[in-house]
């Protein structure tokens, strides 16, 4: 095996077993690719890049070699690369994703000529019936262009699916590659493994006043719960997603519902709880508030001031009481333990709130904990039974948890006996 496959899977296996031809055509905005091809490979799927004799001037094939770990395919030959990859044979592509496409393809495609690889696979996967995404990116003036704009709905109406540009500075330029991942994955993935369940996640940290200015909070960011929101999308779940102030963007397709306070939280998540299948309680609660918060501003005139706290409600107490069938994910945020320790004091939170699952993790460990991209973490059940994530992105570590209440609940084996 290639050694740039070693990164296959390591985000999540949603689209494992899946295979993406990428056309790569004349379109400055190639040069960004070779990253969206491994965040495909990181979901799972196994990428072929195929390219016009303009996107050999823009990027070396060499470099698409080394990210996917399969020769890409410059020009057609008697091996009739666009049969083997696209055509009515064993092991053909699930989808053809075109990306950059530039006007000059889009309309060899809508007129059918096949003088490049990516053109003819093109009209051999829409001839087979395989799904063809196009990516378009060009300067905006092109991307008005009637004869372009005629061409990209003709295109559509048979079939060919676009992800729109994003038209700033005078440019259609390509979507993101997360949007574009995230499209592919609505498509192939084992979407309907989480079909029909209702899941309410929490994220991000609560803020209790102290006056008017100032506030009792925590360094949580929210996107720890934000990348479990996108996990779950995209399996098919149904997300209702509560969460104090975060620095970070709610995931198109969650029902979006921001909160300030604990108590606030609380009686959102116990008013919609008894109707949830899965809860995970990824945010960052304050343990305390003010007995009395002040109506106005405190004076920076005293020269002491002492305020008196009080617990907070603990919510993840409460969820089994309303709803006692909810599947229930805990989080347990800890310092300067070893891991056996962690998994100690973890176990004793998770059978003192019934939980299924808790994740815990150190937050004072390098690289790990609030605010940044990464983390580890133990995943323990009730039976504890442990499973350890190293030090990966929290998407991935998401998806591990995601994945991991999908086996809990045995989901996939009632899909096989089911379907």
């Amino acid at each position: 095996m290639h050694i740039s496959k070693d990164i296959i899977g390591s985000v999540s296996q949603i689209l494992s077993g899946k295979k993406i031809t990428l056309g790569l055509t004349g379109s400055v905005a190639v040069t960004r690719i070779v990253d969206l091809a491994r965040l495909l490979m990181r979901h799972g799927a196994e990428v072929y890049p195929v390219f016009t004799k303009s996107a050999k001037k823009l990027i070396q094939p060499r470099l698409l070699y080394w990210a996917t770990g399969n020769k890409p395919v410059v020009k057609l030959t008697g091996l009739v690369e666009h049969v083997a990859l696209c055509g009515n044979v064993p092991g053909k592509s699930d989808i053809l994703l075109i990306a950059p496409a530039s006007a000059n393809t889009i309309g060899k495609i809508a007129a059918g000529i096949d003088d490049t690889p990516v053109t003819t696979c093109a009209t051999s996967a829409m001839g087979e019936g395989i799904p063809v995404i196009v990516v378009p990116a060009m300067h905006e003036s092109m991307y008005h262009h009637p004869v372009v704009v005629e061409n990209i709905e003709k295109l559509k109406k048979l079939g060919v699916k676009f992800i729109d540009s994003k038209e700033e500075e005078g440019k259609a330029k390509i979507a993101d590659n997360q949007e574009i991942v995230n499209f592919l994955i609505s498509l192939l993935s084992q979407k309907t493994l989480l079909k029909g369940k209702n899941i309410i996640i929490s994220a991000g940290p609560t803020v209790e006043s102290i006056d008017p200015v100032r506030v009792i909070s925590n360094r949580s960011s929210g996107k720890m719960g934000m990348a479990l929101a996108e996990a779950a999308l995209n399996y098919g779940a149904s997300v209702t997603l509560v969460h104090g102030p975060c620095r970070v963007k709610v995931p198109h397709g969650a029902l979006d519902i921001s909160v300030e306070s604990t108590a606030e939280m609380k009686n959102v998540i116990l008013d919609k709880i008894k109707k949830a299948d899965i809860f995970i309680s990824a945010a960052a609660v304050s343990d305390y508030q003010l007995d009395q918060s002040f109506k106005t501003k405190i004076s920076t005139d005293n020269p002491e001031l002492v305020l008196k706290l009080i617990p907070t409600p603990k919510i993840i107490d409460e969820i089994k009481k309303h709803n006692p069938n909810i599947f229930l994910v805990a989080f347990r945020a800890l310092t300067d333990l070893d891991d056996n320790a962690m998994i100690d004091n973890a176990f004793k939170r998770l059978k003192k709130a019934s939980a299924d699952l808790i994740i815990a993790n150190d937050v004072q460990r390098p690289e790990a904990g609030f605010d940044v991209d990464t983390n580890e973490v133990i995943i323990i059940d009730k039976n504890k039974q442990i499973k350890k994530i190293d030090l990966s992105s929290k998407k991935a570590i998401a998806n591990k948890i995601i994945e991991t209440i999908i086996e809990k609940l045995d989901i996939h084996n009632h899909t096989k006996e089911t379907g």
